[in-house]
């Protein structure tokens, strides 16, 4: 955009949370060795997020839609996870949920890893700046990708719930973002998922209202405040998982940007 780069003046970094003694790699301190920021503060420990999860009903449908909709990336798949290790990783904290209420975990969603009962696959998707994880619980009888989950989907799918989680997907700033958002809805569509519906920003209560709201109410834009510059709509994905699609714009771009950079200063060595 012919913007000259924002130079931030390094932040000092309390002698707290500064890298300790290099240590080789027997752990014994030395010139040479790599940094360690074992004793550090926890934040400067991170790399920042490494990718999001989202558990699906039907592997097959989820993946086409990650990759060939939106145009993801296969990283790679594993599966048929199954045993007690795997099974303790992920579910010991409803293992003991179920036990202090005296019911048996299944009933509330708990697949039978350790056993074998039930099967665990996943598939991760490369974004640009993000990579997706899909995970499926299946029947241990039931082929790897097919469209049925141990556990029932959850009915009560509105984003107001506490926990409820969304994956928000960076529209690039020269693209009309209502056009992308009616051609999402028309190749979501076409591919048999009619599940994928984004919002209006009018009010429609029918599902042919909705279709029939003019494009430009497509997406939100704002253009007051310190989200000037912001556009944004949310939308289901084709697990009824809970998508959003922004657009961000000068000056709130800026503002992230400048936040960008003032995070990258704080946890440089």
């Amino acid at each position: 955009m012919g913007r000259q780069p924002i130079r931030m003046k390094s932040m000092p970094i309390p002698s707290h949370a500064r890298p300790i003694t290099p240590r080789g790699p027997s752990g014994a301190e030395g010139a040479g060795a790599a940094p360690s920021r074992d004793r550090a503060p926890l934040g400067f420990r991170l790399q920042g997020v490494q990718h999001f999860g989202v558990t699906v009903q039907n592997m097959n449908r989820a993946f086409e839609f990650y990759t060939e909709v939106l145009g993801g990336t296969e990283v790679m798949r594993d599966g048929d996870f199954q045993g007690e290790a795997i099974h303790n990783t992920l579910l010991t904290d409803e293992e003991i949920r179920a036990a202090a209420q005296g019911i048996v975990p299944a009933t509330i969603g708990v697949p039978d890893l350790a056993g074998g009962a039930q099967r665990l696959d996943v598939r991760f998707v490369q974004f640009d700046n993000v990579v997706i994880e899909l995970l499926q619980y299946r029947n241990a009888d039931q082929p790897e990708g097919e469209g049925r989950s141990f556990a029932e989907p959850r009915d009560r799918m509105s984003p107001a719930y506490p926990r409820s989680m969304h994956i928000c997907f960076h529209v690039r700033d020269d693209v009309d973002f209502d056009r992308f958002i009616a051609d999402l809805e028309a190749e979501s569509a076409h591919r048999g998922m009619t599940q994928v519906r984004a919002n209006r920003v009018i009010t429609t209560r029918t599902e042919e209202a909705r279709r029939g709201a003019p494009v430009s109410a497509n997406t939100n834009k704002i253009r007051e405040g310190q989200s000037d510059g912001w556009s944004l709509i949310y939308c289901k994905g084709p697990e009824g998982e809970q998508l959003e699609f922004v657009q961000a714009l000068d000056p709130v771009k800026r503002t992230f940007l400048e936040a960008k950079e003032r995070h990258l200063a704080k946890m440089a060595p």
